[in-house]
């Protein structure tokens, strides 16, 4: 199946994602994911998942808000999407409970221009495009102190805003947008911080492409994420074991080259 036949499956699936109690027939394991790539990862481990008895319901979602509600709702029973940083946040603004249960990939966040081809040409009072929520808002702001466009007050925080921007020699003017919408406004800043999955979304190749790009040392790793205990659930355990496998780390390799990175 290719790439544009996937995504057009789960639009289908996306359509029926906000709504309806999930399955409890002890083989139905329903899980949240945006569509690229954790969609694309767990359809790779779907027949694997089938011939050990579990049948795995993809429901994407084009945000990173529902998904957590949804599990925290018991509506679906596992996330796969998030970071622990943003996760962390997530949970002291929601008052949600929920836990990572395993790492699986890493998306390195790049900062892409459509008018200038390196860092070094980014303009005096430039406008600099950043997601708007805390956890990735700070992750780019890290990036782009990392770049040397400017430096922050605390140089590790990765809940940095831009408040804690202690020095712009450039005067840069930034602007806090969702995520989502971020590839579409590279027509109208000079540069744009994108989450991975956006990027490969809108058919940017972050190795390609990026100006500036976080390496395979990232702390963003990417977790499946549920309620408490949820973890020991015989379908979530057969459900890690797979998304951890020796054939997933090979499918990221191969299908991502460098734009998504094993995190096991």
């Amino acid at each position: 199946m290719n790439r544009r036949t996937l995504l057009a499956s789960f639009s289908l699936l996306a359509l029926a994602a906000c709504g309806g109690a999930k399955t409890n027939d002890g083989k139905t394991l329903t899980i949240a994911a945006t569509a690229v790539p954790h969609a694309e990862i767990l359809e790779s481990i779907k027949p694997t998942l089938a011939k050990e008895g579990v049948d795995l319901q993809i429901r994407v979602f084009n945000d990173y808000v529902q998904p957590n509600l949804q599990v925290e709702q018991k509506q679906i029973d596992v996330s796969y999407f998030e970071t622990k940083p943003y996760l962390d946040q997530f949970n002291a603004s929601r008052g949600t409970h929920l836990v990572t249960y395993a790492g699986v990939h890493v998306e390195p966040l790049g900062a892409y221009s459509r008018k200038w081809k390196s860092i070094a040409q980014i303009p005096n009072g430039a406008t600099i495009a950043i997601p708007n929520e805390p956890s990735n808002g700070g992750r780019a702001l890290l990036l782009l102190q990392k770049a040397g466009l400017i430096t922050l007050r605390n140089p590790t925080n990765p809940l940095s805003s831009l408040n804690d921007i202690a020095t712009n020699p450039k005067n840069l003017q930034f602007k806090e947008l969702e995520g989502a919408t971020l590839p579409r406004t590279l027509g109208e800043v000079d540069l744009a911080l994108i989450n991975t999955n956006y990027a490969l979304d809108a058919k940017l190749n972050p190795v390609r492409d990026a100006l500036a790009i976080e390496d395979k040392n990232s702390p963003y790793v990417n977790f499946v994420v549920g309620l408490p205990g949820g973890e020991k659930d015989p379908r979530v355990v057969k459900l890690i074991a797979a998304l951890r496998s020796p054939a997933t780390k090979t499918f990221i390799e191969q299908h991502y080259r460098g734009a998504v990175l094993p995190a096991f």
